[in-house]
Order: C-alpha cells, then structure tokens, then sequence
C-alpha cells in the first residue's frame, strides 16, 4: 500500500503550498497535568524493565541465548530473545561484532553513553554491558511486542486506532519532555524507535542519534552539527535540520518529527515514503504539510492501494479534530510555531487518557501477542547461527533499532 499526498506527491503540480501559519496560541488549551500516570503515587509497575542493574553480572553463563529477533549496527549487531538465568527474567541481548570494518564506533560510543547518562521510564536503559571475545553483549529488556513500525508493517498495515496512536505518541512526548529539559534532541523519533514491552509499556530508543545542547558548559539556543548517518531518518527530519542554514535548529525540531510519526502510526507508512530525497527536500523547505488520510482529508490524497478494501478502512474512518489540529501543530514549518512537548502534553487530543498504557495498549493491539513464549524456540548455538545467517539474508527497508 502507497500514499500519496496531494500536498506532498511526487507530482509537483498536485502540491499544494501550506496557508500561512498561524501564531501559536496556548490559550486555546485546557491545562492539563503533564505527571506521567505511570510513574504517579502509589502506581506500581509490574514490568521486568524495573528489575535492579545490579543482578545481572559480566558472565555470560548466566545468558541462555534463544532465537534471533533483530539486526542493527548497519548489520554488526545481532539481537537475541534471551533469558537471564538467576532471575529467570526474558532479556535480549544485543552482540556487537568489535571487529567489523562496517561498525560505527562513535555511534556505539553515544548510544552507550546516553544509556548510562539518562534515568527516565519511557527511555530504553541498558542493564549492563561488557566484552566477551571480540563482541560487545548488551543486556537490554526486551520489548516483546516489537517496534511500532513491525506492527504497522505485519498486521496494521492501513495503520493503528487513534486511540492506540494516542498512548503511543503521549508517551513518547513524555521522554521527549525529559530529554528537552536537559537540553537533548533526539533527531531519531520514528516508528522503528517506539518500542513496545509485553505489557504495553512504550520506551523510546535511537539515542545514538541524539545531541546535546549544553558544549562547553553553555546552553546554546540553536544547534548546527547534521546528523552522521541521516539517511535512514530523512523523511522524519524538520525542514530546519535538512535546511542546514545559520539559523540552526533546536528541540522543536523534534516535533516536527512527532508529527511525522503521527501520519506513520495511522496512514501505515511515513509520510513522503514514496518521494526520492531531492523531492521530499523541496516539499518540506516550500512548507508541504502532510496529514492524517481519512474521510475528511479524502479529496487531499491520491492513493495506490493494494486492494478496495485498504481504501474503504482508510477513507471510510474519521479521526478527531483535535487529532488533525495536533499533527498540524507539529507539522508546522516555522519551529517558532510548534509548541514544546510540555505543552503538546495538554492538548485536548490527550484529556481522556486517563488509564495507564500498560493497562490498555495491549488490548488495542489485539490480535498481536507479545512475544514471551520462549519453548518453541532452539537454544544450541548451531541453531542460533543458522537463525541468524537467514536474518541477515532478509531484505527489509531498515533495520530493527533497539
């Protein structure tokens, strides 16, 4: 299935230009409490993500490796459906070849780092690492239900509910808050970095893309350094950062790429998808905005759909407004009109949210079940390998990030 926004087509004479835009007015919102449901008094979280670091010692002994669930690294890295002995807790384990030629050491080096550094509940954390041999093995909780983007992929292929998409982006803005008020852009926010534990807790990973605002003991205001390695998120970068003008970008940069991730959780694919790099340029600096496909947004979008049937759900459902007013918020070209994510956090779209993701996202993302059962998987390493040899042989548009 394909889309195409008349706003933001491949055929230029269909693109429409964006009105001008308009101020950004917080009055129009009801505050809100913007305290995370799930970490409030008295909540209690019953996930294996909250184990102590402290458990899980440097020995490989105490790791029995299952089956393969992901590839990252530009391929040196290889994720592994893991059980930790002592505590009988299912992990994965990330083994990344050292001695690869294709390995990035400072982007390994950043996503070590910011593992260390950061302590929030919706950013993925490392419990430990340490060598063996020439590999580098990450112990990591494991994110059992995959990223957004697999479910969107392999079972919601013309894109999730709104209500699922609205946990889902509520989290996520709640890592961002944290991260921005210690002076963090994340420049990685999409589908493949929302991650989703068994029981329906979202982290955010990609923090290997992540830059910090704060050199040399200042807090800059705008930033300029370009991202290594930008091309698997170009269609979710802000027109500022691809612009690569004086001017610089800063966290609101991020929220652009929230919107983004809005349109790829529920249209099934990212906007601009379909658009070599050039044209998507061009589109986001003259201010093309994308938008949520629905019944009220039918006449913007020209679609090549597999099947009349992928039509009829997308063009037959109708998202709120306050869905389509926040991705326009976020879509914004001017960052001075985006709001922050404090602010996103008490936008109308939000204020019936009021139960905790985990006691609900599961049940949104019925029939999907997490993968938790590990007795029909092999667990001798000759098993493991041939796994892994078939991984590497699948061609996938990007790679699991964990």
């Amino acid at each position: 299935m394909s889309f195409l926004v008349s706003n933001c087509t491949c055929t230029k004479a269909n693109v429409i230009d964006s009105p001008a835009s308009r101020p950004f007015d917080r009055s129009i919102y009801t505050p809100l409490s913007t305290q995370d449901p799930e970490n409030s008094k008295g909540s209690q979280d019953n996930s294996n993500m909250s184990s102590n670091p402290e458990q899980f010692e440097v020995d490989i002994n105490h790791y029995e490796l299952y089956t393969v669930i992901g590839k990252g690294h530009n391929n040196t890295a290889t994720i592994f459906l893991a059980k930790h002995l002592p505590s009988k807790m299912l992990i994965a384990v990330k083994k990344i070849d050292l001695e690869s030629e294709h390995l990035d050491f400072l982007l390994l080096q950043k996503e070590i780092f910011w593992a260390n550094q950061l302590d929030h509940s919706r950013i993925l954390n490392h419990y430990t690492s340490f060598i063996h041999n020439h590999e580098l093995w990450v112990i990591m909780p494991l994110m059992a239900f995959g990223s957004a983007c697999d479910l969107i992929h392999a079972y919601f292929i013309t894109g999730l509910s709104e209500t699922a998409a609205a946990y889902i982006l509520r989290d996520t803005l709640l890592a961002l808050e944290y991260l921005h008020s210690n002076g963090i852009i994340h420049r990685g926010i999409k589908a493949s970095h929302v991650l989703i534990a068994a029981n329906g807790k979202i982290c955010l990973s990609g923090m290997q893309m992540a830059y910090s605002m704060i050199q040399d003991g200042r807090w800059l205001h705008t930033v300029h350094d370009y991202p290594s390695h930008a091309i698997p998120c170009l269609q979710w970068f802000s027109p500022e950062i691809l612009e690569q003008n004086l001017s610089g970008y800063d966290t609101k940069s991020d929220i652009y790429s929230v919107g983004i991730l809005a349109c790829e959780l529920c249209n099934g694919q990212a906007p601009f998808s379909d658009m070599p790099a050039t044209q998507m340029l061009l589109e986001k600096l003259n201010g093309t905005k994308p938008m949520l496909a629905d019944s009220t947004t039918l006449h913007e979008f020209t679609t090549d759909c597999e099947t009349d049937e992928q039509n009829a759900i997308i063009f037959n459902r109708t998202f709120t407004p306050q869905f389509h007013d926040l991705v326009s918020l976020c879509l914004e070209k001017d960052p001075n009109q985006r709001p922050s994510a404090t602010t996103l956090l008490t936008h109308p779209f939000f204020k019936n949210l009021k139960r905790k993701t985990n006691d609900i996202l599961p049940n949104l993302l019925h029939p999907v079940k997490p993968l938790t059962d590990i007795s029909k998987f092999l667990k001798d390493d000759k098993a493991v390998a041939a796994l892994s040899d078939q991984v590497a042989e699948i061609q996938v548009s990007e790679d699991w990030d964990f």
